[in-house]
């Protein structure tokens, strides 16, 4: 694995901890659910909103993009 390829996984992995730890805190505090369907909804929640990155290598290099739900178009990071 590339540089770009570890912190393109490492951000992705920080995104999607932040986002489900806060939708777990919301589901159990807010919602009626109880037992599994806490994590399960609150993993759910975090991959669908969670930013995606990816290292890709272009004839300038290899570079790292983000996508993400709440945004329209690809974006270069860096």
């Amino acid at each position: 694995m590339t540089k770009l390829q570890v912190r393109a996984f490492l951000y992705q992995l920080g995104g999607f901890a932040i986002l489900f730890i806060s939708a777990r805190y919301l589901a159990e505090r807010y919602t009626g659910l109880t037992g599994m369907w806490v994590p399960f909804t609150a993993f759910v929640v975090g991959t669908i909103v969670a930013p995606k990155f990816q290292a890709i290598k272009t004839k300038d290099g290899e570079k790292l993009f983000m996508k993400w739900v709440f945004m329209k178009n690809v974006k270069e990071i860096g």
